[in-house]
């Protein structure tokens, strides 16, 4: 930790965060994308380094932290298993304990949940979860601020959320219960959402549905993800069977409200989770969803290591 600064904080969970500074957060999201669009040099983090951990591959996760830290002034360390020694000759608290001195903020994107925990509990310097099995936070950060820039205030709306109730569903249900709205869920049997794995004890924000239609029905957001997730292939045969009938289509979007909105946290497989038409639909508003994952990163880096500004 920098020499004046508070108490660390991390970002392990959606609800690591109060509803007041999420709302603080996507004011600044706001003010650092149009800094970005109008070619406004903004650096608050030059000389400090982020230390990204890849587990997990990815591209989006590392395009936006990477291009985004480096907008903010700041330079980047990429590891990933190939390179690094958590968890396999090292433990992890060792590889906290050791990379946390060198960097000023590490984002991680691993497995077990758990391990992100035992690293952040021996780190010097915020954690963000960039993607563990359970919780996807900065995705769900992004998807909130896609829906307030397109439609204004989340709360009291309804996202209905079709498919696997995997860590992406785990953190919307999250995301409910901070934000004051109400997330619909359909899942085929066996593959629902457990609210105790999402810690989330409010049942007034989660409402389930058989039928992926009904779930639908009245929703200002439909959203899914692929049917298998990353670490899932071996069940991939068997959830194609089982997901057949909650492929996002133009049927259940005109269910929902008129005006409502699509979202995909991508890749997509079209024909499988969503048809064709729908994501590349005028409801879909999936390629802002990706692009504000770098802006309200850069948002959630700066108020990690350096607090609130102004």
């Amino acid at each position: 930790m920098k020499p004046g600064m508070s108490l660390i904080r991390h970002y392990l969970q959606f609800k690591d965060l109060r509803a007041e500074e999420y709302a603080y957060l996507f004011g600044r999201t706001r003010i650092i994308k149009t800094r970005f669009k109008n070619y406004e040099r903004y650096q608050p983090l030059a000389d400090r380094t982020l230390a990204m951990i890849f587990e997990k591959a990815s591209t989006r996760t590392r395009v936006s932290f990477e291009a985004g830290m480096y907008q903010m002034g700041g330079t980047v360390v990429h590891l990933t298993t190939s390179d690094s020694q958590l968890g396999r000759a090292e433990p992890v608290e060792d590889s906290a304990r050791v990379i946390s001195r060198m960097v000023d903020i590490v984002m991680i994107r691993t497995f077990e949940q758990s391990k992100l925990d035992a690293f952040a509990a021996h780190s010097r310097v915020p954690v963000i979860n960039g993607l563990t099995n359970e919780y996807h936070p900065c995705q769900i950060l992004a998807d909130v601020y896609t829906f307030i820039e397109h439609r204004g205030d989340i709360k009291g709306k309804v996202v209905a959320w079709v498919g696997d109730g995997n860590n992406m569903a785990n953190t919307w249900l999250q995301a409910a219960d901070v934000l004051g709205f109400t997330l619909h869920v359909s899942s085929p049997g066996g593959y629902g959402i457990d609210p105790q794995v999402a810690g989330v004890g409010n049942a007034r924000c989660l409402k389930t549905f058989k039928n992926p239609l009904d779930a639908c029905r009245g929703a200002h957001l439909v959203t899914t993800d692929v049917w298998t997730s990353m670490g899932f292939e071996a069940e991939n045969e068997a959830r194609k069977k089982a997901f057949l009938a909650w492929c996002v289509d133009a049927r259940m979007m005109a269910a929902a409200q008129p005006d409502a909105l699509f979202m995909h946290c991508l890749p997509a497989h079209r024909g499988e989770e969503v048809a064709a038409e729908v994501i590349d639909g005028p409801q879909s508003v999936v390629w802002d969803e990706a692009e504000n994952r770098m802006h309200v990163q850069k948002a959630l880096m700066e108020y990690l290591l350096l607090g609130r500004i102004g």
